[in-house]
């Protein structure tokens, strides 16, 4: 963030959980001028914090989601509010009724080892003794984390808050935000019903009222009010005497995805959650003003009887109970599942942690505190950033849409690989028409529609040799895929790259601007590519980028996506000396790569492409045919190749005249799911996926990409005395010894039977004829040689650790 005073003025939009968890955790690390506005009373205020049922379930397929989990888990345990407690670590227990849903608790035990939560695979007898109500004849299974419990969100909130007082935090409740005041692109107050409060920083934790506020800002705020039904039981006789007042609850809270419902104890009666219902979004305009519960709608008793069916059959005992109470209850859900944190782009200083469930309050409210206090959240936030959206993915229709399909697949089981079905397509390359005739199956990121494998490519001969996998990893996979692989090998490829976010770079203070946001050399001539890093002030690692001198002040950038371009535009200069543009829409590129790939270009330029002609990393502009051409010579997939990029209204000729010449060479198109495996074999990092600002790049093993002798560069600081033989964990390339064992990412790895570690990427390597994957192991457990083994739906799959790249590591095959 901005450079502030030692002691800025902060301002707190709504004193539910997460305002609450946010006061507290600036004012312990010196930010006391704290301003907490609730329009609300205290601490009940009316928002979902105040009818939030409590259940904390810290697992989740994200990393990061589970980390802010754990510790609201181990935060709440400590706190008590006048004697009574915050958090009861009953534990939690998950339930499968279908044997789709036995295996993905299995996989979830495996997350919860990959992210350090304990957790056991039950059988039915076994889940029966840890919850006596449950049918053990309904089930097959459970997935039990004895660490998972109950939070108490209003005393939570109040117990941080009247920590955050101490410091010197303020609350002024029944105080409605009517504005926000700025002055130069800068905040400067919030104003409200009673006047107005100067603010160095504001942070909206407003919860679903958050796109009011936002939109005060001028910011959209994406997310959707949807309403959810909740239920109490008259009392349970089989719970009588077993709960006092005080307690609430003994038993673990219990989760029935398999019927999208959920249980806690209150006292001798049940509370019971239903997704069950379909969506109910809520428009803030309709809801009661004044006093009371504005979150909390009348229920709706015909939403719920199937669901009431279901928890009498998993419960038999609440066949001798009736419904007693209910509301539909508001709470907030994003196009992606994730929260929303981070800065305006538009407004410096205005803030936003929204989105935030109380299952990941205390963790949301840290990571934030960390980012405005320290300037970088030690919790890798990248799927959470504000700014990760592109504009598609802000349009009213499309924020309501995909918010509303979360709602409904919030207990779903959802493949790493499954895109959501709609609104789509909604962005597609120039090259979509011939995609489609070539029977392309297209999966979608960031709104792009990308090609994972062509039918028309269902003929090769490298069909017949692609060994099968199991059930789960075959899932959005093809043979195909390992057939264009291997034609990508021995012939030529055409692969559509235009979804890789495009940046501009230009003006007289380029070279400097990147130089110092950068780790790699930039200063070379004119037509030089670079692989470079950005890293933050602790030496994290941002993003990677390619970058591209095609001017003395203009460089080409090849990023990974929205926060890159957000990144640079928070760091250009004042003096107007540099523009960021980003110019993906209107750009295009096609990597062709291959040993044939000279031999299909040369005869359709005149630029000369040989080797000494035409080298490693360097660039040039050309003509393809008739089509004016950006080419460089790089390859993501350890072939001889280029990636050419054009002009989007020449896109269609392009693909068309490299397609027409490459027939005689035996040219065909490859998608993702190729591309993926190739890069792997060669060890080429994704990030976002292999490595994120948590790692530093020794030891992910870009160490390469950082000069240290080029002078100062953002994050070098916390590089001194930093090397590959000083990190303490290492990104190290697995080989499984099953080689149709393919997994899919984020297992457990063990060594010596303990967890150790966990992959990130994954792939059947087609070229080496073995399943590989990159995972995270501390150094120790790094070279070359150490057993280990993989944790993939409940079975130990062994793997040995082994150097990189398995595929041509000498570079013979780039470079000739």
């Amino acid at each position: 963030m901005d450079a502030l005073t030692a002691q800025p003025k902060v301002v707190i939009v709504g004193a539910g959980i997460v305002g609450c968890a946010l006061s507290d955790e600036l004012t312990a690390r010196g930010w006391t001028d704290v301003t907490v506005l609730e329009q609300g009373p205290l601490f009940a205020t009316g928002g979902s914090s105040s009818h939030a049922p409590g259940l904390v379930f810290q697992t989740n397929s994200s990393k990061t989601m589970t980390e802010f989990a754990s510790y609201t888990v181990r935060k709440y345990a400590e706190l008590t509010l006048d004697g009574q407690w915050c958090f009861r670590q009953v534990g939690g227990l998950e339930v499968a009724t279908t044997a789709q849903r036995l295996a993905e608790l299995s996989r979830k035990h495996g997350l919860a080892a990959s992210w350090g939560v304990a957790g056991t695979l039950l059988d039915p007898e076994q889940c029966a003794a840890l919850h006596p109500l449950l049918d053990p004849d309904r089930i097959l299974g459970g997935f039990h984390v004895p660490t998972d419990g109950l939070a108490r969100a209003v005393r939570a909130g109040e117990a941080q808050a009247r920590r955050a007082i101490e410091r010197g935090a303020r609350f002024l409740p029944h105080h409605t935000v009517t504005g926000i005041e700025s002055a130069g692109g800068r905040v400067t107050a919030v104003a409200t019903d009673r006047g107005s409060f100067p603010a160095d920083v504001v942070v909206s934790c407003a919860g679903f009222w958050g796109p009011r506020i936002g939109r005060m800002a001028g910011l959209t705020v994406p997310l959707v009010p949807l309403a959810h039904q909740y239920a109490r039981t008259t009392p349970v006789p089989a719970l009588a005497g077993h709960n006092s007042e005080a307690l609430e609850a003994s038993k673990p809270i219990l989760r029935h995805q398999d019927r999208d419902l959920y249980y806690r104890e209150h006292g001798d009666r049940i509370g019971i959650g239903s997704y069950a219902h379909g969506p109910m979004p809520v428009d803030l305009d309709d809801l009661p003003g004044g006093p009371g519960m504005p979150s909390m709608l009348p229920f709706t008793a015909a939403d719920f009887e199937q669901a009431w069916a279901d928890s009498q059959q998993l419960l038999p005992a609440l066949a001798r109970t009736e419904v007693e109470e209910g509301f539909n209850g508001i709470f907030s859900f994003t196009t992606d599942g994730f929260p929303l944190m981070g800065q305006s782009p538009q407004l410096r200083g205005f803030w936003v942690a929204e989105a935030v469930w109380v299952t990941h309050s205390a963790g949301v409210a840290r990571a934030m505190a960390e980012w405005l206090v320290e300037g970088t959240p030690r919790t890798d936030v990248h799927e959470c950033d504000l700014n990760r959206f592109e504009a598609v993915q802000l349009a009213p229709s499309y924020v309501h849409r995909r918010g509303c399909q979360n709602f409904v697949e919030v207990y779903d089981i959802i493949h790493p690989l499954q895109p959501m079905a709609e609104p789509r397509p909604l962005r597609v390359s120039p090259f979509h028409a011939r995609q489609r005739e070539l029977g392309a199956y297209f999966l979608e990121a960031a709104g792009w529609e990308r090609p994972h494998w062509y039918e028309a490519n269902a003929a090769l001969a490298e069909v017949a040799s692609i060994p099968g996998r199991g059930a789960w990893a075959s899932r959005y996979w093809s043979p195909i895929a390992g057939a264009e692989a291997l034609a990508t090998r021995e012939r030529v490829a055409m692969y559509d790259m235009t979804p890789l976010k495009r940046l501009e770079v230009t003006g007289p203070g380029s070279l400097a601007f990147l130089q110092y946001l950068t780790t790699n050399q930039l200063d070379k001539p004119v037509g030089s590519v670079t692989y470079t890093l950005l890293l933050d002030e602790t030496g994290g690692v941002r993003s990677d980028l390619t970058a591209a001198r095609l001017g003395e002040e203009r460089f080409q950038l090849g990023a990974n996506g929205n926060l890159d371009l957000d990144w640079l535009t928070r760091h250009l200069p004042d003096d107007g000396s540099v523009q960021v543009r980003d110019t993906t829409a209107g750009t295009c590129c096609i990597g062709l790569w291959g040993p044939r790939a000279r031999d299909l270009l040369q005869p359709l330029t005149d630029a000369d492409v040989s080797h000494r002609g035409f080298g490693y990393f360097k660039a040039k502009p050309a003509y393809v045919g008739n089509v004016p051409v950006t080419a460089m010579r790089l390859s993501y997939v350890g072939e001889l190749g280029w990636e050419l990029y054009t002009t989007a209204d020449c896109g269609p000729k392009l693909w068309d005249t490299l397609w027409t010449a490459g027939q005689p060479l035996g040219v065909l198109a490859a998608g993702r799911s190729a591309f993926n495996s190739l890069r792997l074999e060669k060890g080429y990092r994704s990030w976002g996926t292999d490595l994120t600002a948590e790692h530093n790049p020794f030891e992910a093993g870009l160490g390469f990409a950082v000069r240290m002798d080029k002078g100062d560069f953002l994050g070098r600081q916390a590089l001194l005395g930093v090397d590959e033989q000083t990190v303490s964990r290492r990104l190290v390339c697995l080989l499984l010894d099953d080689p149709q064992a393919v997994v899919m990412g984020r297992e457990p790895v063990y060594v010596d039977g303990v967890p150790a570690g966990y992959v990130t990427s994954a792939a059947y390597g087609y070229s080496i004829g073995a399943s590989l994957a990159y995972a995270w192991l501390p150094r120790a457990a790094a070279g070359p040689g150490t057993r280990v083994s993989v944790e993939y739906f409940g079975e130990r799959l062994p793997a040995t650790v082994t150097e990189e790249p398995l595929f041509d590591p000498k570079m013979a095959r780039i470079r000739r």
